[in-house]
């Protein structure tokens, strides 16, 4: 019975593990990093929850804001939303539409939002 328990344990295991080797890491706007123009870049790509948006800029320069379908649009920051501001942000994509947009004044309008929809 014990060597039983051990066997499931390490399937239960291996099946935890697996799931996280298939999460991928994206560089957002690839070699240019988080910056003006950078909507669309998340075109074609094909996003899973789990995956991770890596949001390099310099910080001091550009934040990125966790927003709203409307906020997106709108490129309005509500009071309350996550804010980032490292330079080297690391934000992991919930099931469904994710709304990512540059909260310094002009920038949004800019084309610095994007928005990843991850299965």
């Amino acid at each position: 019975m014990s060597q039983q328990k051990s066997i499931v344990m390490l399937v239960a295991v291996m099946m935890l593990l697996s799931n996280k080797a298939y999460a991928t890491s994206y560089n957002v706007g690839d070699s240019s990093g988080w910056a003006f123009g950078i909507a669309g870049w998340e075109n074609g790509k094909s996003f899973v929850a789990g995956d991770s948006l890596v949001f390099n800029y310099g910080a001091g320069a550009h934040n990125v804001v966790v927003v709203d379908k409307a906020s997106y649009d709108s490129c309005s920051v509500p009071a309350s939303a996550p804010t980032y501001t490292s330079g080297q942000d690391n934000i992991v994509l919930n099931k469904g539409a994710n709304y990512f947009i540059c909260g310094f004044n002009g920038h949004c309008q800019a084309g610095m939002k994007i928005a990843a929809n991850a299965a």
